[in-house]
């Protein structure tokens, strides 16, 4: 089984495209997904509500009682995953409907402790902005400090390895932290060169800000202990590849 982790927070204008590209999913593996609203103001509950009365019981809806941040949130759905793998899925992205079935193909191939995919940039209204950003074919604790080539949304983890570290600091990336983490230990993560998620450029997220991003980034080299000397050597490679990247 794969458990869909989708953190909500009034979204409701774009959760129902989220899960519907989850539940449309073209793998054989089985599906769940874990919709964990952080305390939304808006109808967020609702347009869930909606989706269920279709899928019935592969949708499972819970609510923090006060607002957590993604970190926890997203927490909270690997504590009560029933899934052997999770895949992650913020509230404004979505799926090609292969994407599952070509990563545990590969998760099982790699056995690798976790694989993701290229990814589609699009505008808040859903229509694509025509950037795609390749996904390397592999990477490692090393690699991923110069750049963070691994989007969240387009992550299959190992459940167990997710449940060995979680998430922590919503103030910096939270799931960037994770992916350090785990590739410091396990060794090497495998990428699908293919746009297999679609990346909802929302106008609230904190990569939009592209000065506060950087600020976390630097954050994270901190957070992991990293000298000052070599943080700064690698927040510079970092801007490098951010320009490349987006240009």
């Amino acid at each position: 089984m794969i458990s869909v982790i989708i953190p909500a927070y009034n979204c409701g204008r774009t959760i129902g495209r989220a899960v519907r590209s989850a539940l449309c999913q073209t793998t054989e593996e089985e599906i769940e997904v874990l919709v964990i609203d952080d305390a939304s103001e808006d109808a967020t509950a609702q347009a869930v509500e909606e989706i269920k009365k279709e899928a019935g019981e592969k949708i499972r809806y819970f609510r923090n009682e006060k607002n957590l941040g993604a970190a926890e949130t997203r927490n909270a759905g690997i504590r009560i995953a029933k899934g052997e793998y999770i895949a992650f899925l913020d509230a404004d992205d979505w799926w090609d409907k292969d994407k599952l079935k070509k990563q545990a193909e590969l998760l099982k191939k790699t056995n690798a402790p976790l694989v993701y995919t290229g990814r589609e940039l699009m505008q808040p209204d859903g229509t694509s902005t025509g950037k795609v950003i390749e996904a390397p074919e592999t990477a490692d604790y090393r690699s991923l400090l110069y750049t963070n080539c691994i989007p969240c949304s387009s992550v299959l983890i190992k459940t167990d390895v997710a449940r060995e570290f979680y998430m922590c600091h919503d103030e910096l990336h939270e799931d960037y932290i994770l992916w350090l983490r785990v590739l410091k230990k396990y060794g090497k993560a495998y990428g699908i060169n293919e746009p297999l998620l679609k990346s909802g450029l929302s106008r609230g997220g904190k990569s939009r800000n592209k000065l506060k991003s950087a600020r976390m980034h630097y954050g994270v080299y901190r957070y992991l202990g990293i000298p000052t000397w070599k943080a700064l050597g690698l927040f510079v490679c970092y801007a490098v590849n951010g320009i490349r990247k987006y240009r």
